[in-house]
């Protein structure tokens, strides 16, 4: 398949993109976002972020409830909480 779309001038990347996004890609993008930017932040403050920290914080920002988060948001912290729960 790949040699195919080579052939024709089309990378598989290019091919990806121009696909719809499932509902598992916006996941696992929700997902990496979530995660940088804990690593980040933390980063700025001088911790280092070790993944059982990093799943403390999501469990901290999770439980305020007086931040509104869209569905797709709460869902990706949950699993990467769980996630790193197992680690």
């Amino acid at each position: 398949m790949r040699r195919l779309l080579y052939s024709v001038g089309l990378s598989w990347r290019r091919v990806k993109r121009m696909t719809k996004p499932t509902k598992d890609d916006e996941l696992y993008r929700e997902m990496c976002r979530v995660v940088g930017k804990v690593v980040l932040e933390m980063r700025d403050l001088g911790q280092e972020p070790k993944y059982i920290v990093i799943a403390g914080v999501l469990r901290t920002a999770l439980a305020n409830q007086r931040i509104q988060r869209s569905a797709l948001e709460k869902q990706a912290m949950e699993t990467v909480i769980n996630a790193l729960a197992r680690s």
